[in-house]
């Protein structure tokens, strides 16, 4: 696994700068003409060092692409406290907040129980509809496109990511605009440019969600082997990424 905590900025070589470069001039492309072919296009941010890194040259660049996040009420502290490190950093821009329906969370923890989750896969999966899906969706109502941070080596269930794709659900186009970097391309970006990141994957997280469903992984493990780590690794999707083709 790579740990971001080891590579140092002044360890990055001139030959890893170049490629860094050429890489963030086409995903600034990218996204300037996602920006170009839609209305009212959004970004969900899941704070992953992924959508750090779109956020930060949505910011830059001025691209008018809407960020916004999922508040689950069940995020770890070091993620909370990284939204406000966002608002900090980039002041003109307006990271929305979107949270589950109070009711519907009730509802689940009286009925199942408030760590049902672990019981079940389909358990999990209607509490990660309640919590991420559904805020989504509203989210979502008024957009034409929406992108994700997701990348290709991610897991087992990305690897065949295309860049752009159809919501048949929403019935609006999907974007992947780093479906192709690493995950060191990804931590290159931003140690070179300083971008803030959760300190949780300096404890060992490569991948980051709700509290409860994350722990750290081995260095031997897959990046997401510490998500939903009770399950198998061809189920470990939430739902917010499962509606298109």
């Amino acid at each position: 696994m790579f740990k971001p905590n080891l590579w140092q900025i002044p360890t990055i070589a001139p030959q890893v700068q170049q490629h860094l470069a050429h890489k963030t001039e086409i995903l600034i492309e990218r996204l300037q003409q996602i920006a170009e072919r839609h209305q009212a296009a959004k970004f969900a941010s899941s704070l992953a060092v992924e959508d750090m890194l779109i956020t930060d040259l949505i910011a830059k660049c001025g691209i008018p692409i809407e960020v916004f996040t999922l508040d689950t009420g069940r995020l770890n502290p070091e993620t909370l406290a990284l939204l406000e490190q966002v608002d900090q950093r980039y002041p003109n821009l307006t990271l929305q907040s979107y949270f589950p329906q109070a009711a519907a969370v009730q509802a689940y923890v009286s009925t199942q129980g408030e760590n049902a989750f672990y019981d079940s896969v389909e358990q999990r999966q209607q509490c990660c509809f309640i919590r991420k899906v559904e805020p989504l969706n509203r989210a979502l109502q008024a957009a034409d496109a929406w992108l994700s941070g997701q990348r290709r080596d991610q897991s087992v269930t990305r690897a065949e990511l295309p860049f752009s794709e159809r919501d048949q659900a929403r019935r609006i186009a999907k974007y992947n605009p780093i479906f192709d970097w690493s995950e060191r391309d990804v931590w290159a970006y931003i140690l070179h440019y300083q971008v803030p990141y959760n300190r949780l994957y300096q404890q060992g997280y490569p991948s980051i969600g709700c509290e409860p469903c994350t722990r750290p992984v081995k260095a031997e493990e897959d990046i997401r082997a510490g998500r939903w780590w009770w399950e198998n690794k061809d189920s470990k999707e939430c739902g917010l990424h499962t509606q298109s083709a």
